[in-house]
């Protein structure tokens, strides 16, 4: 018997009883629309996180006295570092000859006035004039400030996209006056809009002149600065870059051969470091729990199949009588397992891609279907089927053909 003529006896069969098969196509739809939509979230999140929330240039490193804190104590230990100052930008500046630029940031959560309206907990910058172009700050109202307004610290100040919205809702906000920690400002730009991710927006920020009067209230003390920002004069100088500016580090820390950097220095690659070791945690939990529901639909094919078995032992009977072979019976039973676990996983990606593509409509994250997550989901589909249908497709093969035309 042809395997198309399996496939369609397998067909016929399950649209006998179509209740019965759509229910138990559910576990594995149900699975393998999971495998497929938690993988293209997670791969549309990943490029967000690259091209939006890492927002470093390949040439340009950040050094830090805190870093990435993964734990209190990783916090506790932060904490206890020596503060960095405008002297070790100076320093760093006169010392790194593969450096370009080098820029200095502070910051602080502050209230904001616009009129009779205010947002609370908006995270407030004061960059040096060189630093939008290294953090890829792209304006898209009006303009960053210039040099000469952060050397003569001038009051004024670049807003995100949610600060414009719940101050300025139906107004131009370029050239009007806020309020930044009491201390009056001017709007001159507003930042192109980064979304946000978990319920935290990128968007509700103020950015301003390091040097402005609104420093003394992103840091009590006066030379004192939270990053020094470097762009090396090309991608391939960074490694060089970084190994001197460690070296111009330690030594202004005083930091013997055999202590360990009281600093961290994060490059583009550093910084997704992390992410990587999540994301990949992540794809084996979007993979591994959604096996538990095919696992319960592999169980639902074998009883549904057993079911089926002892339904057409006539039938079966009949086919054997006419000369058909136990290997004919066992690929019928066979094939319409894998029929029913792979129509189960079409249903399946296409839900999945539908899941995806909502996400990628209704936030600001790109959802891409992973090509191999369809493999995958064709793939655990098939392989769920046929491994249902083992037993009970061995059982039908093995029944005696005159038992079988006696059953009623």
């Amino acid at each position: 018997m042809s395997l198309g003529e399996l496939a369609r006896i397998a067909l016929h069969a399950l649209r006998r009883n179509k209740l019965r098969s759509g229910l138990t196509l559910l576990g594995v739809i149900i699975g393998v629309m999971t495998v497929v939509s938690v993988v293209s979230i997670i791969a549309g999140l990943n490029t967000y996180v690259e091209t939006k929330l890492t927002n470093l240039n390949p040439d340009v490193l950040v050094f830090t006295k805190y870093g990435i804190i993964r734990s209190r104590a990783e916090f506790i230990l932060a904490n206890r570092r020596k503060a960095l100052t405008m002297r070790e930008t100076r320093l760093v500046a006169e010392e790194c000859q593969s450096c370009a630029a080098v820029g200095a940031q502070t910051g602080q959560t502050l209230t904001v006035h616009a009129g009779n309206r205010k947002l609370a907990g908006v995270q407030v910058t004061g960059y040096t004039a060189n630093v939008d172009s290294m953090l890829n700050l792209d304006i898209t109202e009006g303009r960053f400030f210039n040099p000469t307004e952060e050397l003569h610290a001038a009051p004024v100040a670049v807003i995100g996209a949610d600060v414009k919205d719940q101050l300025f809702p139906t107004l131009d906000p370029i050239g009007r006056p806020v309020k930044i920690g009491g201390l009056p400002y001017q709007v001159v730009g507003v930042g192109e809009s980064l979304g946000s991710a978990f319920g935290i927006s990128f968007d509700n920020y103020v950015v301003a002149p390091f040097r402005a009067p609104l420093h003394r209230l992103l840091n009590r003390q006066p030379k004192v600065i939270d990053a020094v920002v470097v762009q090396t004069k090309n991608a391939a100088m960074l490694r060089e870059a970084q190994e001197r500016v460690r070296a111009v580090m330690r030594a202004r820390h005083k930091l013997h051969p055999g202590q360990k950097d009281n600093f961290t220095m994060q490059t583009a690659d550093s910084a997704l470091e992390f992410w990587n070791k999540i994301r990949r945690y992540l794809v084996l939990a979007g993979i591994a729990l959604p096996a538990i529901g095919l696992v319960v639909g592999a169980i639902v094919i074998m009883n549904i199949m057993l079911v089926a078995v002892a339904e057409r032992t006539r039938e079966i009977g009949i086919r054997k009588a006419l000369g058909a072979r136990r290997r004919d019976i066992l690929a019928q039973f066979l094939i319409e397992s894998a029929t029913l676990s792979t129509l189960g996983a079409a249903f399946g990606i296409a839900l999945g891609a539908g899941i995806a593509t909502l996400v990628s409509a209704t936030t600001p994250m790109p959802t891409a279907v992973a090509p191999w997550s369809v493999a995958v989901g064709v793939i655990l589909g098939a392989g769920v089927g046929i491994v249902a249908g083992v037993y009970p497709a061995s059982r039908a093969s093995l029944l005696d053909p005159i038992a079988a035309l006696r059953q009623e």
